[in-house]
C-alpha cells in the first residue's frame, strides 16, 4: 500500500502498482493522488481510478469499500452464495483473524468470480497470511493481489444492471474511496 510519508509521486505509484499503460500516460508529476483521480474521472477512466485507490487503500479499508460496494448492488433476486460472500467478507472485516479469513476463499469460489461479492471475499482471503491449503507450507499471496480483487469487486458493482448506470455508479464509488482515505489522512492534501 502507499506510503503517506514517502510522498512517492503520482507516475511512481502507477508504475509501483503497475497499472494500465492508458492510465499511467494521465498522470504527472505535479499531481497528488485526488487530483490524479479527478483527472482520471474527468476522462472517463473510471476502472484506472477505481485500481488506483484499490492499490492506495490499506487492505482493510479497501476490502471494506468493496464489500460495500457489492452489498449496495447485490441484486434483491440473488443466489445465497452472494449472501455467503458478504457475509464471510463481512465476518473478517469485524475480525480479521486467521478463522475468518479461510472461509472467505470458499465462499469467493461459491459466489463466482465474476460477481463483486465474489472478488470481495477473494481479496479478504487474499489480505495476508498463506494462500496454501491448510497443513500446508506457507505461501504469500502475489503482491497486490487483494487490490487487484477489490478493484475487480467495485467495477463489477458499477457495472451491474442496468448499465446506463455504471458512469453514475463510478463516481459514487470513486467518491466513496477518496472519502475513505480523506477520514484515514491516506494523503495529506486528501
Amino acid at each position: 500500500m502507499a506510503n503517506a510519508t514517502a510522498s512517492p509521486t503520482v507516475p511512481a505509484l502507477c508504475a509501483r502498482f503497475k497499472l494500465d499503460a492508458a492510465v499511467a500516460a494521465l498522470a504527472r508529476a505535479e499531481h497528488d493522488p485526488p487530483a490524479f483521480l479527478a483527472a482520471l474521472v474527468d476522462a472517463e477512466q473510471y476502472a484506472g481510478a477505481v485500481s488506483f485507490l484499490a492499490h492506495s487503500l490499506p487492505q482493510r479499508e479497501a476490502i471494506w469499500w468493496a464489500w460495500t460496494c457489492a452489498r449496495r448492488t447485490a441484486p434483491a433476486e440473488r443466489p445465497p452464495a452472494v449472501d455467503l460472500a458478504l457475509d464471510a467478507t463481512e465476518r473478517w472485516l469485524a475480525q480479521p483473524t486467521e478463522a475468518n479469513r479461510r472461509p472467505t476463499l470458499d465462499r469467493a469460489e461459491e459466489a463466482g468470480l465474476t460477481s463483486a461479492a465474489g472478488c470481495a471475499a477473494l481479496a479478504a482471503f487474499l489480505s495476508g497470511g498463506s494462500i496454501a491449503p491448510a497443513g500446508s507450507p506457507d505461501v504469500a499471496a502475489p503482491e497486490f493481489a487483494a487490490a487487484r480483487a477489490v478493484a475487480g469487486s467495485v467495477i463489477l458493482s458499477a457495472v451491474s444492471p442496468p448499465p446506463k448506470d455504471a458512469p453514475e455508479r463510478f463516481r459514487q464509488y470513486i467518491a466513496q474511496g477518496l472519502e475513505v482515505a480523506r477520514r484515514i489522512k491516506l494523503w495529506p492534501s486528501a
